[in-house]
């Protein structure tokens, strides 16, 4: 691995404050790419990605999820989706390593992002599912707010040795 893309992983961040700023689309498909990039079991790839700029969405979508209150501010958010008919068992997995990699991404492209559970809380499901009129097969993983950050956070780790066991535990 190279230095940069270490540096991309150490800085990322949950950053819940923002500017006015909106985020462009270019930036935006450069993370739906980086998501779909992920690993996927069997190559089933049963994600879904809903991209929320309308005020309107943004604002139902943070009254209704305890944690969400960014979103009032937040320029944008992507609304991970597994498809459980594409891939019943391993759809948490799949949309899991699509929503790091688009976590990611956003830190290598200056933006800030913050990863907001919704599965599997049955009623923010339900209340997402309503909001954006999401199909019955679908399932929302998460709620990802996204914009320029108007907080810094310096790039950490979070390595710990005791949670390391060589050959066995």
């Amino acid at each position: 691995m190279t230095q940069e893309l270490i540096q991309a992983i150490l800085a990322r961040r949950s950053i819940r404050e923002y500017t006015s700023e909106s985020v462009d689309d270019e930036k935006i498909k450069a993370l739906l790419e980086a998501a779909m990039a992920a690993p996927s079991a069997s190559n089933r790839k049963p994600w879904h990605f809903i991209v929320v700029k309308d005020r309107k969405n943004l604002d139902e979508l943070a009254g209704g999820h305890p944690y969400g209150k960014m979103l009032f501010e937040a320029p944008l958010c992507i609304v991970v989706c597994g498809d459980t008919t594409v891939s019943e068992r391993f759809w948490i997995q799949d949309c899991s390593a699509a929503t790091e990699n688009l976590l990611i991404a956003a830190s290598a492209l200056g933006l800030g992002a913050v990863w907001l559970g919704v599965y599997p809380t049955e009623e923010r499901v339900n209340g997402v599912k309503e909001t954006l009129h999401i199909p019955g097969d679908v399932t929302p993983l998460n709620l990802i707010s996204v914009g320029h950050p108007a907080e810094m956070k310096a790039p950490r780790t979070q390595y710990d040795e005791a949670r390391v066991h060589r050959e066995r535990w």
